[in-house]
This record gives structure tokens, C-alpha cells and sequence, in this order.
């Protein structure tokens, strides 16, 4: 079968599609066939050897897919021919993949199988992040960085759909259009963003900030914060980590809190299935529609992979065997 390699890391440049043997599933595995696949950032940090796990080259890149069961174990819950999404460590960027039971989930006939390599990092991160980590309630405010990006059009479509008012931080009015595409009920430009957030809300300040970006923002994420606010921190997609002067937690009655999805939800057992369960009416009304900037042939890993690394991806990027 084809797959994507990263034969040096080297960055984006450095992965090949070759010829290699096809995967076998393992006890607890399902054997899928892919139709799609979805591109992130630690697949770019994976090309550079910069992500939180480092296998040694050659290695399989891609982390998220959709596609059709060839084989699943008995009592697993799928079988030959279903429609499903799947999180999986590495080598979804290939014709056929191996993925633990506990990280497929049932694709929605309503859901493209484009649409469905989109949601299982971004969508079950954006439900960890306002549901659990963030303890959104309808009426919130919720500002939301880099939200013409994935992980940003995920959140805000469903703190939408969880009854918030989503206040979108761009950095230009085209992706302030894809912002609102997604449904932000408003778009405010990064520089000036705490002013703009203070007015929009009557002074009072947002219950939320949601961050994937870090960077030197944070200290006015802070600002822009009510009274028993959070920031939300998911990512640093600046490549800067900012720090905490924890006086300003103090005297706003704020707080800062971590959102790490990958590595509770695999610890857990059954958890991504839960999350799923949750998002499930979301995805067949149609609430929660991931945005699709380009789709690539395998071929194309290494462009589509650039164009992430160089800032250049509204919404996601998908990969199609």
C-alpha cells in the first residue's frame, strides 16, 4: 500500500510516499480502510521531531481518518463495511490503517468521510475544552483565538451549538469571514482584541478564553477575562509558551487552566466513546460541519503539510488515499 513516510526529520520537505506492506490488526485493533485523512500541526512538529513522542525514521505521519472497516474484533461494536472516524497515533497518512477499538468511532451517514477525518483531534478537543475543562454554560462569552484554524472553527461551532456567544480573535478580515462562516457571532481583529472584547460585552469581560496560539497575547487573554473567568490553554501554534504572573489570578478572581485532551482521553478507557455520544446530535443537525480548506492526494503530504507550517490553512486540510 502507499503511506507517507518521514524518512528524516527535516520538516515537511522530508516526508516520501512509499510502497509498504500492509498493516495487520493486532488484538483490540480494527483493520480500516481509508477514504480520508486530516492534517494537524504535531504532524509538522512530527516531521521536525519536535512532538511530545519521537519515533525514529521511517515512521507512518497521520494521526486522524475516516474510511470503512475490513475487519474489527468480535464485540468490538463494528464490523466489515462500517462507516467510521479514528484517532490513531501515526500512519493514518496511508491506504489502509490500524486503529485501537477504543479510538473508532461511528461515522454519521449525514457526515463525508472528508468531513469525518476532521473531527476526531479538533472536535473532541474543542468538546474536552468547553465541556469539561472549561465548564461553558449557555449565555457565555466565549473569545477564541487563531479562530479561523481548526482547532478555532471546532470550538466555535460548538460553543455555538452549547448555547455561547463566541466572540472570534483573526488576523485578517478573510479570516474573519471564515470565522464567521463557522458561526462567531462576532470578529475582532489580535491587535486591540481586550478592548474590543470589553466593549462587545457591555465591560463586564469574557467568561472564556479559549488558546491554541500562546504567544505574547496572554497577558491580554488575562485582562480580558470577568470576574471567575479562565483562558483555556490548548496550544502554542506561535511557538512561544507565555508565563503566568500569578498576581493577576489573585486579584481577578481568574484562572488559568490546562487543556491537554490527547493524553487524559487515551489513559481512559471508553472516554473518547463517551465524547462522541455528546457530540453525535450535534453532527447529524449539521451544528458542527468542519470547515474544509483543500483537499491533497497523498502525493501532495509535503504541500499540505507546508502550508500548515507556514501559517496558510484556514480551517483544516485533508489528504485523500
Amino acid at each position: 500500500m502507499r503511506s507517507v513516510q518521514v524518512v528524516r526529520l527535516d520538516g515537511p520537505a522530508a516526508v516520501e510516499v512509499r510502497e509498504v506492506e500492509e498493516p495487520a490488526a493486532a488484538d483490540g485493533q480494527v483493520l480500516v480502510d481509508v477514504r480520508a485523512a486530516g492534517v494537524n500541526f504535531p504532524d509538522v512538529l512530527l516531521t521536525r521531531g519536535l512532538y511530545q513522542y519521537k519515533p525514529d525514521p521511517p515512521f507512518g505521519l497521520g494521526s486522524e481518518l475516516a474510511g470503512v472497516v475490513r475487519e474489527a474484533p468480535a464485540g468490538s461494536g463494528f464490523a466489515a463495511g462500517d462507516r467510521v472516524a479514528a484517532f490513531s497515533t501515526y500512519g493514518a497518512f496511508s491506504e489502509v490503517a490500524t486503529v485501537a477499538v477504543d479510538q473508532v468511532v461511528p461515522l454519521p451517514d449525514e457526515v463525508s468521510f472528508d468531513a469525518g477525518a476532521c473531527l476526531p483531534m479538533n472536535y473532541l478537543t474543542a468538546h474536552f475544552t468547553l465541556a469539561v475543562r472549561g465548564r461553558v454554560r449557555e449565555g457565555d462569552d466565549v473569545l477564541v483565538h487563531g479562530a479561523a484554524g481548526g482547532v478555532g472553527t471546532a470550538v466555535t461551532q460548538l460553543a455555538r451549538a452549547m448555547g455561547a456567544r463566541v466572540i472570534a480573535v483573526v488576523s485578517s478580515d478573510a479570516k474573519a469571514e471564515v470565522a464567521k462562516a463557522a458561526g462567531a457571532h462576532d470578529t475582532v481583529l489580535v491587535d486591540g482584541f481586550k478592548d474590543a472584547a470589553r466593549e462587545l460585552t457591555g465591560g463586564k469581560g469574557v467568561e472564556i478564553v479559549v488558546d491554541p496560539v500562546g504567544g505574547d497575547r496572554f497577558t491580554d487573554s488575562l485582562r480580558s477575562l470577568a470576574p471567575f473567568g479562565r483562558v483555556l490553554v490548548v496550544g502554542f501554534t506561535a511557538g512561544e509558551i507565555p508565563t503566568v504572573r500569578v498576581n493577576r489570578l489573585l486579584l481577578g478572581n481568574t484562572e488559568v487552566v490546562g487543556v491537554a485532551w490527547g493524553g487524559y482521553a487515551l489513559a481512559h478507557e471508553g472516554y473518547i466513546h463517551g465524547q462522541w455520544a455528546d457530540l453525535l446530535p450535534h453532527l447529524r443537525s449539521g451544528a458542527l460541519d468542519p470547515v474544509i480548506s483543500q483537499t491533497f492526494p497523498l502525493e501532495k503530504a509535503a504541500e499540505a503539510l507546508a502550508l500548515i507550517d507556514e501559517r496558510r490553512v484556514t480551517g483544516k486540510v485533508v489528504l485523500q488515499p
